[in-house]
């Protein structure tokens, strides 16, 4: 069909959709969201609803589907979740006002990363949507500015990096769900990049739009300043370019909303929380399982028992961004002992968060003007809470609780408006009433009177009427499409008065007009009309009288999560058996009976084995742990960076006692994987992994490795299993803390030539041919990997596994019994000069110490250590 011989319904529609061709457009036609073309077959396949035609009868019928308005919602979810981007067009204007046509707009953009509306967002979860911006800088290659917003909580975050790698731990960290990038982007390099962050959404915007000046513009207008130090932001640099961009689309996307609710942007500083990388959020499952069908094997689910939407969202936070100064630190830790040495005073505020709705949410809808009568009293009841909640802490001590209490605003005035103007019964929808109790507006109460007084006008017509006639069963009833109307059943035809127009007929009965039922229904729906309109302008005007005050309820929502957390964090203490960790600037590590927080919670048959760790920046820097396959290594590795993480949070720890010194970085590599979308074997993942490690480290970081080169042949990769600690083993080099769990045990040889290195193995018990994993963690070596043992308890053929240990008995016959350093010896003697004959351990340790940041007195007490120990031996 050619345009000009369209409808005008369907050339107003073209008009739109070319405007948004890559978009799905839900079309407003009177109750109804109509979907025409490409777009109805997409969506009746994707909603699984009927595809039918409009003008069934004519040469090309127009394929249609459509969804009821009310119920819009839960498609539009569905929509989403496909991975398609719908734009809402609605009626802008009355229908019965309407000259022709009625003007149609679309009014937003539903894409995943501008939601906003609780129907379609996890209660539980940020909902980012991040922006991107390469810049190249002269003494680096690139320079990256990184902006996110989440749009219904209006939290606003900035940060620029001068590594890629840096970048990505940060969209790690976020998880958002669309990030936005400049059209000239090299998308291939892109789609690698983001590879780790599950594929989110990648949206394309203009590269001007990242440009410098039209960034700026766009951050001073939004927050009207006149200049960006009052922002607290450099003026220039990658991390404007992106929020500005950001800002420009969330005005392009959500054209007829206010955005007031974005908090002005904070910018991240990497030196104030923990470091950590997507390996190690990967590996140490902190908020997402590495299998998606065990979700609720996480750090985050075991530790979760918040009790609002608000806490929830904190604690994720703080799971991904420990702290690192210990002064704050014990200030959670110390509150937290407040929780959780008084059970009345834990349960009592834990009792009342659970009567606090989604303060950063609502009020978020409030600004934007799509709150609901109903979001308003849901506020008010929120509101109600905060002064009982602020006596509970009458008296209180504590620093950081005393320090919410200074900050502690109950909005008492916004409460009393909320209480003075809705009504309690108010609807769900601002389309119907009433909202405002009486006595608020004068206009809205005349029109209700006098809708009151239609409604008895209408009772005193059809008594009238039924007087009149003698009919009995006479009454005035209502439907949406006939409006008001006698109903007189077939019996009573005979007795209706002259003045009865016929209406409508039915099988048993038929339905009358007249002139005064006319009059009645004309001014009642023009009054009703008058009233809903009423009520709208005044609502709307409240919710932008309430915006106002929005920055003062976000705070108090900050005030309320923080509660919440350091509650929960009790409540999980006593639950699990946690203790207060001693968190100090020192380099021990000391974890008694330390057990991993989500593998407990298992159902285990023998139940879970506690064990010790011990690490320090003297003898105890690399701790080597050999055992077979299965017997709790990676587990004890896992726990062991778990527990500190969580002192760091200040969170109490799964243990009898620990005592945990602050570090500044944590790594992990654990596990195999490869990649096949970058082309990459496991081994080749697993060089890039330790790489990154060994380039991000520092002397005061943990580094919890597994199986280090095991993806290749047996000697390369003990070589670099083996130059791999002594990196990370030498204090002039690295002198990190690290446990290091490995199969091939010759590397045990290095506690004779290195010193800071330690053996440690998992206890296993023989018993005839049985061998038992008793997970218990040791000094020691490992003497068998008892690979075999793990190959019969999989299940292997029996006559498989007795070929196996006659070929272990040959093989282990032939093997020499010599040590690592012999077998360096013959292969390469100029090699072996260095390792054979071995160094004394005490000599390794002279050559690494820090002298000249020694005093004589410490210098006097170490040489004389050093002597005690040489008397010994």
């Amino acid at each position: 069909m050619r345009q000009s011989e369209q409808k005008p319904l369907l050339k107003q529609y073209w008009e739109i959709k070319r405007q948004y061709q890559e978009t799905i457009v839900f079309f407003r036609v009177g109750d109804f969201y109509e979907m025409f073309y490409e777009d109805a077959k997409e969506a009746a396949a994707l909603l699984n609803i009927a595809l039918t035609t409009r003008d069934k009868n004519s040469p090309n019928p127009i394929p249609l589907c459509g969804v009821p308005h009310h119920a819009a919602t839960s498609y539009l979810a569905k929509l989403l979740k496909a991975g398609k981007t719908v734009a809402l067009c609605e009626q802008v204007e009355d229908p019965k006002e309407a000259k022709g046509l009625v003007r149609r707009e679309v009014v937003r953009l539903y894409t995943p990363g501008t939601l906003f509306d609780d129907e379609l967002l996890d209660a539980k979860a940020a909902n980012f949507l991040a922006a991107l911006s390469v810049q190249p800088v002269p003494a680096h290659s690139h320079c990256y500015g990184l902006a996110s917003i989440d749009l219904s909580t209006g939290q606003f975050l900035i940060a620029e990096f001068s590594e890629q790698d840096s970048m990505l731990d940060e969209l790690i960290r976020l998880g958002p769900q669309e990030v936005i990038i400049p059209d000239n982007t090299d998308t291939i390099a892109l789609g690698r990049l983001l590879e780790p962050l599950r594929f989110p959404r990648v949206t394309e915007q203009p590269s001007a739009y990242f440009e410098l000046q039209a960034s700026q513009d766009s951050l001073r207008a939004h927050f009207e300043v006149d200049l960006m130090d009052e922002l607290g932001l450099p003026s220039e640099g990658p991390g404007i370019r992106a929020g500005g961009c950001i800002l420009r689309y969330l005005k392009q996307t959500q054209p007829t909303l206010e955005h007031r609710h974005i908090q002005k942007p904070e910018l991240l500083e990497p030196t104030r929380e923990m470091h950590l990388d997507a390996m190690t959020m990967r590996n140490l499952e902190l908020v997402q399982a590495l299998h998606p069908d065990q979700q609720h094997a996480t750090l985050l689910s075991v530790l979760d028992h918040t009790v609002t939407a608000m806490g929830s969202r904190l604690l994720r936070q703080w799971i991904v961004r420990p702290l690192i100064d210990n002064e704050s630190i014990q200030r959670r830790l110390d509150a937290v002992s407040t929780f959780l040495d008084n059970l009345k005073f834990r349960l009592g505020v834990r009792s009342l968060l659970k009567d606090l709705h989604d303060l950063e949410r609502l009020s978020s809808r409030v600004v934007m003007g799509t709150a609901t009568p109903r979001d308003v009293l849901r506020l008010n009841d929120s509101l109600n809470v905060l002064p009982q909640l602020f006596q509970f802490f009458d008296g209180m001590s504590d620093p950081l609780l005393s320090s919410i209490l200074q900050r502690w605003d109950a909005l008492p005035d916004v409460a009393a408006l909320i209480e003075e103007s809705i009504d309690p019964n108010a609807p769900a929808s601002v389309k119907e009433g009433p909202i405002f109790r009486d006595g608020v507006d004068p206009v809205i109460d005349e029109l209700r009177h006098a809708a009151r007084n239609g409604v008895q006008w209408l009772t005193d017509l059809e008594q009238r009427e039924r007087d009149q006639s003698g009919i009995d069963a006479l009454r005035i009833k209502y439907n949406q499409v006939f409006g008001y109307y006698f109903e007189v059943t077939k019996t009573n035809l005979s007795r209706v008065p002259e003045h009865f127009r016929r209406k409508q007929t039915l099988v048993n009965a038929e339905r009358f007009t007249t002139e005064d039922l006319d009059r009645v229904e004309a001014q009642l729906s023009g009054t009703n009309e008058k009233l809903r309109r009423a009520e709208q302008e005044r609502f709307q005007a409240m919710l932008q009288q309430m915006s106002g005050q929005v920055f003062r309820i976000q705070k108090m929502a900050r005030q309320v999560a923080l509660l919440d957390v350091l509650s929960n964090f009790a409540e999980v203490a006593s639950r699990n058996r946690y203790v207060k960790p001693d968190v100090h600037d020192g380099g021990i590590i000391f974890i008694k009976n330390g057990r991993h927080p989500v593998v407990e919670q298992f159902d285990l048959p023998e139940g879970f084995i506690p064990n010790d760790s011990y690490l320090d920046f003297d003898a105890h820097r690399l701790l080597l742990l050999t055992g077979p396959n299965m017997a709790g290594k990676s587990t004890f590795l896992r726990q062991t960076g778990l527990i500190v993480l969580m002192a760091h949070m200040g969170c109490f720890v799964p243990a009898s006692e620990a005592t945990i010194g602050v570090i500044d970085r944590m790594f992990t590599r654990v596990g195999a994987s490869d990649n096949l979308a970058l082309g990459l074997s496991t081994f080749m993942v697993e060089m890039l992994e330790t790489a990154k490690i060994l380039r991000g480290a520092t002397s005061r970081s943990l580094i919890l490795l597994d199986e280090i080169g095991r993806g290749t042949s047996t000697y390369d990769g003990l070589s670099l299993a083996w130059a791999i600690a002594e990196h990370i083993q030498d204090r002039r080099v690295l002198g990190a803390r690290t446990l290091f769990a490995t199969h091939y045990h010759e590397m045990t040889d290095l506690e004779k030539f290195r010193e800071g290195v330690q053996n440690l193995t998992v206890a296993v018990k023989e018993d005839k041919d049985q061998v038992i994993f008793l997970r218990k963690i040791k000094p020691g070596k490992a003497a068998r990997s008892y690979g075999i043992h793990v190959g019969k308890l999989a299940g292997l053929p029996s006559a498989l596994i007795a070929r196996a240990e006659e070929v272990l008995a040959q093989l282990e016959q032939e093997a020499s019994s010599e040590s690592m350093s012999n077998r360096i010896h013959q292969r390469d003697p100029e090699l072996a000069g260095s390792l054979s004959p071995p160094p004394h351990p005490l000599v390794e340790e002279i050559k690494q110490l820090e002298l000249f940041s020694m005093t004589p007195l410490e210098a006097l007490n170490r040489l004389a250590e050093i002597q005690k120990r040489l008397d010994a031996e």
